[in-house]
C-alpha cells in the first residue's frame, strides 16, 4: 500500500485568513526590529542631520525590492526637508556617480548585505569618504563591514507562504526608513509650516500658505447694512447676496456688528413685529474678525474655537473687505 495515502497536506488558508496572517507576521517582525534599535540609530540620525545641515544630501542605494523601498524613503526624506536622491547601482558605474558630492551621506539597503550590484559601487563611495548607513539583515555582511552605522532589519520569517518573497523584510526596511525620517524631522525642528512649503498642492499647504484675502468672499459679495436697517431689509440683502450673514457698519464704514440668519431665528419667537425692528437691536456686537493678510490656517482655528460659521475680514482701519463662510472652505479644499 502506498504510504503516501496516509499523509495529508496542511489545509490551505482562505484568502481572508492569509491576509490576516500576513498582517500578523509583518507587524510582529516590525516590532522585533523596533525592539533591537540602539545607539546605532542615534548615530544614523546624527550622520544624516550633519549632512543636511551642511546643505548636502542623502544618497539612497538599493536593488530590487530594496530599491523600491529606498525610493519611498528618499521621497519621505525630501518631503520633510532632507534632500535625498536615489542612485541606480548599475548606472552609477557609468557616470551617475557624478550626482554624489563630498559631504553627502549614503543610505544603502540590502537585506543580505551581499547584493553584487550595490557592492560594486561601495568602493567609489568609500574613497570619497562618505559615511554609509546600512539597512541590512546581516551584521557580518560585506555592506555592514564598510558602514558607519549598521541598522538591523533581520526577520525570522517572511510573510510569504513560501518564505521567499521579500515581505516582512521589506516592510521592516520601510518602517525603519520612516522612523529615521521622523526622528530626523523632529531633531531638526521641522514644523508643519515647513511641511506645507514642500506640499503646496495639498490641503495642509493651502491652509498654511494661503492668505485670508485669497479665500474670502470679496466686499462686492457682502450684504452691507447699517444698524438702523430694518430686519426685513437685512434679510432681503442677505438673500440677494446668497449669504447667511449681513455685515453691519457704522456711518464711517467701520465694523459695528454682524446679523445672521441665526440671530433672526433666535429672536423671531415672541417678536411678531421683528421685521420692522432695526438690526442694531438684534445684531452681534464686536463679532470675531480677522485681517486679510493673516494665514488661512488661522481662519480654521477661529471658526472652531468660537463655533461660528461666518468670519468678517477687515483691513487695517477696521473696514470690512470680505467674509469667510465655513461652507466655502471645503470647496476651496482648505479643510
Amino acid at each position: 500500500m502506498d504510504s503516501r495515502s496516509n499523509t495529508s497536506e496542511p489545509r490551505r488558508m482562505t484568502p481572508l485568513e492569509r491576509a490576516r496572517s500576513v498582517f500578523e507576521i509583518e507587524l510582529s517582525e516590525a516590532a522585533s526590529v523596533a525592539a533591537r534599535l540602539d545607539e546605532r540609530f542615534d548615530t544614523a540620525v546624527r550622520l544624516v542631520r550633519d549632512a543636511v545641515e551642511r546643505r548636502n544630501k542623502v544618497v539612497v542605494l538599493g536593488v530590487g525590492k530594496s530599491g523600491h523601498i529606498g525610493e519611498k524613503i528618499a521621497a519621505t526624506l525630501t518631503s520633510t526637508g532632507s534632500t535625498a536622491v536615489v542612485l541606480n547601482s548599475v548606472n552609477a558605474l557609468h557616470g551617475d556617480l557624478g550626482i554624489v558630492s563630498e559631504g553627502d551621506v549614503v543610505l544603502a539597503l540590502s537585506y543580505s548585505g551581499e547584493t553584487q550590484e550595490l557592492l560594486s559601487v561601495l568602493p567609489a563611495l568609500v574613497r570619497l569618504g562618505l559615511p554609509i548607513i546600512a539597512f541590512t539583515g546581516d551584521a557580518n555582511s560585506s555592506l555592514a563591514k564598510v558602514a558607519s552605522a549598521v541598522l538591523d532589519v533581520s526577520v525570522s520569517q517572511e510573510a510569504c507562504p513560501l518564505n521567499l518573497a521579500p515581505t516582512s523584510s521589506s516592510t521592516a526596511m520601510l518602517v525603519l526608513g520612516d522612523a529615521l525620517a521622523m526622528a530626523l524631522l523632529e531633531s531638526r525642528g521641522f514644523q508643519k509650516e515647513d511641511f506645507a512649503r514642500f506640499h503646496p498642492g495639498g490641503s495642509l499647504g493651502r491652509s498654511l500658505l494661503l492668505k485670508v484675502d485669497q479665500i474670502m468672499r470679496p466686499a462686492t459679495a457682502l450684504a452691507v447694512i447699517s444698524p438702523t436697517t430694518p430686519v426685513v431689509e437685512a434679510i432681503q440683502a442677505m438673500t440677494a447676496q446668497r449669504t447667511g450673514a449681513a455685515v453691519v457698519v457704522h456711518p464711517d464704514g467701520t465694523l459695528a456688528g454682524i446679523f445672521t440668519h441665526g440671530d433672526f431665528a433666535r429672536h423671531f419667537p415672541g417678536n411678531p413685529g421683528i421685521g420692522s425692528m432695526p438690526v442694531g437691536d438684534l445684531m452681534t456686537l464686536r463679532p470675531v474678525s480677522i485681517t486679510g493678510d493673516r494665514l488661512a490656517a488661522e481662519v480654521l482655528q477661529l471658526l472652531e474655537q468660537h463655533r461660528i460659521d461666518d468670519l468678517v475680514v477687515l483691513d487695517g482701519n477696521r473696514h470690512p473687505i470680505g467674509m469667510v463662510d465655513s461652507q466655502d472652505l471645503s470647496r476651496l479644499k482648505v479643510v
